[in-house]
């Protein structure tokens, strides 16, 4: 990993980010930068940047880090996958919580794409780029179920057009800390990068990327938690985390953004260390999915049960 420290002159002022750090560092591409951003690797005076397209002042000083490059191509590896529809075009899987979906630093191998490859044989080499093989859209580590998996570049694209314009439908199943004072509702903010912690996304005052989800309560157990729907309009980082901590309702299990509220009783709180889904997992599933499919024109819909570790949990919610 190294480090870069960057000043704006006076004669650099008002080039769009991304422009002026390509000039600045000649050795990485515009594409490259504005992953580096996206990702909370370039700080001004301090602060995670939030927008690629903003313009630059002088005096300002960016600090860009530059994670180790991954090296080796993922190779197949024989994991087991739960697949739930496959033809010649994409393939519909649940992915258990605790896989991870792409080779990145800490991870370089055990993927979900080190799994696709296997399962797919090199047909799939390529789709999507090399380093992310056929993934549409993706899941965090400790989030299950159901994702899309493009097996051609006809598929790739047409799932992407859709994830991009909104007519590909997600829904989520989340336990939460309390009770949304509303049944239903749509939570609509800006979100971005913490301007202090680039490892966690925040809601903004400005800046950040438009996030819209949609949400209704299914089941109460009060006052402790409760079970809600989460319907994605927008596909940010952490999204459906980050809303419901913002609505005052984290994530039960949540590591970073979950913390229990004020007056949970103790005995509960002991009772759910128990359950085997704590061990730092969000209680998130990706219950639903909808899309059309890229070469037929059908409507295509799929869904998946909790899994075993979150009906523990309901099971223990409903007893308390």
């Amino acid at each position: 990993m190294t480090t870069r420290t960057i000043l704006v002159s006076e004669q650099e002022a008002g080039l769009r980010l991304d422009k002026f750090l390509s000039l600045a560092c000649p050795d990485l591409s515009r594409t490259r930068i504005q992953n580096l951003i996206e990702e909370g690797h370039v700080l001004v005076e301090g602060r995670a940047v939030q927008s690629h397209a903003q313009k630059t002042k002088a005096g300002w000083t960016f600090v860009i880090t530059i994670p180790e490059a991954i090296d080796a191509i993922p190779e197949p590896q024989d994991i087991p996958l739960e697949i739930i529809y496959e033809d010649d075009d994409l393939l519909v899987l649940n992915k258990p919580a605790g896989l991870v979906v792409h080779p990145a630093p800490g991870n370089h191998d055990n993927t979900l794409v080190n799994a696709l490859l296997a399962h797919c044989g090199t047909s799939l080499s390529g789709i999507g780029g090399v380093k992310r093989p056929g993934i549409v859209h993706r899941l965090d580590k400790d989030t299950s179920g159901l994702m899309i998996v493009a097996k051609n570049d006809l598929a790739h694209h047409h799932l992407s057009h859709q994830l991009s314009t909104r007519t590909l439908s997600r829904t989520y199943q989340a336990f939460l800390w309390g009770i949304p004072k509303n049944q239903t509702g749509t939570i609509r903010t800006q979100l971005g990068r913490h301007p202090k912690d680039r490892k966690k996304m925040a809601v903004l005052p400005e800046g950040g990327k438009e996030a819209i989800t949609h949400y209704q309560v299914l089941e109460t157990y009060p006052p402790t938690a409760s079970l809600v729907e989460c319907r994605l309009e927008t596909g940010r980082t952490h999204q459906i985390r980050v809303h419901m901590t913002h609505l005052g309702h984290p994530l039960l299990g949540d590591p970073v953004y979950g913390r229990p509220p004020k007056g949970v009783p103790e005995f509960l709180k002991n009772h759910l260390k128990e359950v085997p889904w704590t061990g730092g997992r969000q209680a998130l599933h990706a219950a639903q999915i909808k899309f059309i499919h890229p070469r037929t024109g059908d409507l295509l819909s799929f869904s998946c049960p909790l899994p075993e570790d979150m009906r523990i949990l309901k099971s223990v919610l409903d007893f308390k």
